[in-house]
């Protein structure tokens, strides 16, 4: 079990020990700039408590039902202590992590199991079904939708947190096919880890790849940051296994199947209700010998949203298309400048790049590639300069593509230290055709601004396309504001409120790939409609009819 819950932050991000990494006047300075920025004061909130001052109620599982369970998993394959109860009550939303830095757990499991085999998760659901407790399956508890909530619906007499971690074997590698089968508790390091040793690479990388297993990822239905060059999680899916109340449903190994409605698909994205994810089968790749990448400067979003368009639909074969939109830009120069420098050399360069018309509109594309020679990634690099100049593009040549792949896993400890600054930092996104790109994101932002300043009296709303296809691109937002730590989950609950309106107004999807959970839940019907989601409703049921399995999300 590579992901041990004693060496990560149980309130925050990560790892212990591990930080956004800014010196002592890197982030004095940074402070003082974003309280410019948002034009209003930071107040630090009270410091977080302490793990030994959380009191939870005592387990209600029986010494019978607790020695059944012991019995299924073993001494070590099950815990009732305060970490490990915590640390399975929350994902890593905005509002898990206010209320785990004060304290405030209102929903805890009752214990949490961590099964080691197919055959031990059968017996936990058998035992659970028996005293009529509900299931969550927790992988790596990177959600930020609220998915992994220990709730439980009326009439059920407590909640098991079902945790996956144990299970990351390699199973099997078939390499003429190209495809490895793993266990689906593994996580993304250790994947990875996995597939190198033999060549290879499966190349799926979200924000949260050393925090989230494979079963998380094909149960929020995930993309990576890599996503352009080898797809999203239901692209990588052969096959899978999942353990269900009701038994075992599987899928088979072929390429694909006219079987009618592929049962992969009922699989993906459905958030631990209709069982536990144990195996999975992928389609993977050789190990890329060149990985480079680059940054191009355009004079403005519909200028960058053109050139990531052009280059998808000419199938330039790039792994990364990062474009960040002027105030994302503006905020990442800001994070790059350091204080202790006599001469910043990139504020210059910029000051100089202004006077060529790269003004306050100016947007950063990160682009890169992943090739087995260096011969297709200089024919993939060139023909994307080509396209970026046609727009307008100013080439910025290796060194923020650097620092991008260099800070990309951490950039979310950010967060933490904004929030002990009083700074609040949350993301939204959406997906939408090429046709309403600019539309979705213009009213989205205002709709942030707009709600970060009748709600927190200031906010810094931002975006940048994350994922890209050949009819439309994901967009993905971040919104800092103030935080009032007398009123933070009811600041967030109407931002959040506000926000997803504009999204659905706007004609975006709920979600591109962050989930439903509960805080997409309210708006569901009116994207699935009525009729679809009792569809989704009577499979579930057939799966899981005493409704066990992670009740009150998604469905």
């Amino acid at each position: 079990m590579s992901m041990r819950r004693d060496t990560l932050r149980w309130n925050g991000w990560g790892r212990l020990g591990e930080s956004a990494g800014l010196s002592r006047e890197r982030e004095h300075w940074l402070a003082g700039e974003l309280s410019r920025r948002l034009r209003h004061p930071l107040s630090p909130p009270p410091p977080p408590v302490g793990i030994d001052q959380i009191r939870l109620p005592p387990t209600k599982l029986s010494t019978e039902i607790q020695a059944a369970l012991r019995g299924a998993c073993g001494d070590a394959g099950f815990s009732v202590s305060v970490l490990e109860r915590v640390s399975h009550s929350f994902g890593r939303s905005l509002p898990d992590l206010l209320r785990l830095r004060r304290g405030d757990v209102p929903f805890a499991p009752d214990a949490v199991v961590f099964p080691a085999s197919e055959g031990a998760v059968a017996s936990v659901l058998r035992i659970a079904a028996e005293a009529n407790l509900a299931v969550i399956p927790f992988g790596g508890g990177s959600s930020v939708v609220g998915g992994v909530e220990p709730r439980t619906l009326r009439g059920q007499a407590g909640a098991l947190s079902l945790d996956t971690t144990r299970l990351d074997a390699l199973v099997r590698i078939d390499r003429e096919s190209m495809t490895a089968t793993f266990q689906a508790g593994i996580d993304g390091p250790a994947l990875e880890a996995a597939l190198r040793s033999h060549g290879l690479m499966l190349g799926h990388c979200p924000q949260s790849f050393e925090y989230s297993t494979l079963g998380g990822w094909i149960a929020t239905r995930s993309s990576g940051q890599s996503s352009s060059g080898y797809g999203a999680i239901e692209d990588m899916l052969v096959a899978v296994r999942v353990v269900s109340p009701e038994g075992v449903v599987r899928t088979l190994p072929a390429p694909r199947s006219a079987t009618g409605p592929d049962l992969n698909h009922l699989v993906l994205g459905s958030e631990g209700s209709i069982g536990v994810i144990v195996e999975a089968t992928l389609r993977v790749h050789e190990a890329p010998a060149v990985i480079e990448d680059r940054g191009m400067l355009l004079r403005s979003f519909a200028d960058g949203a053109a050139v990531v368009r052009d280059a998808t639909r000419a199938g330039v074969r790039l792994a990364v298309m990062r474009l960040s939109d002027a105030s994302e830009t503006a905020l990442f120069e800001a994070l790059r400048h350091d204080p202790a420098r006599r001469f910043d050399v990139s504020a210059a360069a910029l000051s100089l790049l202004r006077r060529m018309g790269y003004g306050d509109g100016r947007c950063a594309l990160i682009y890169g590639v992943e090739t087995a020679s260096r011969r297709e990634a200089r024919q993939a690099l060139r023909e994307m300069l080509r396209i970026g100049r046609s727009r307008g593009g100013m080439p910025l040549g290796a060194s923020p593509g650097r620092a991008w792949r260099r800070d990309r896993y951490r950039t979310p400890y950010l967060r933490d230290w904004l929030l002990d600054r009083g700074v609040a930092v949350d993301t939204f996104e959406t997906a939408a055709p090429w046709s309403r790109i600019e539309g979705v994101r213009d009213s989205v932002v205002r709709g942030m601004q707009r709600a970060a300043e009748i709600h927190a009296g200031a906010g810094l709303a931002m975006s940048h396309v994350s994922h890209s296809y050949a009819d439309g691109a994901s967009l993905y937002f971040t919104l800092l504001y103030p935080l009032d730590p007398s009123n933070d989950l009811l600041q967030w609950e109407s931002i959040k409120r506000e926000v997803t309106e504009a999204i659905v107004a706007a004609g975006g999807t709920l979600s591109h790939h962050h989930g439903v959970g509960l805080d997409h839940l309210p708006w569901l019907t009116r994207e699935k409609g009525a009729l679809g989601l009792a569809a989704l409703r009577s499979a579930r049921a057939t799966l899981d009819p005493r409704g066990l399995m992670n009740p009150g999300k998604l469905l």
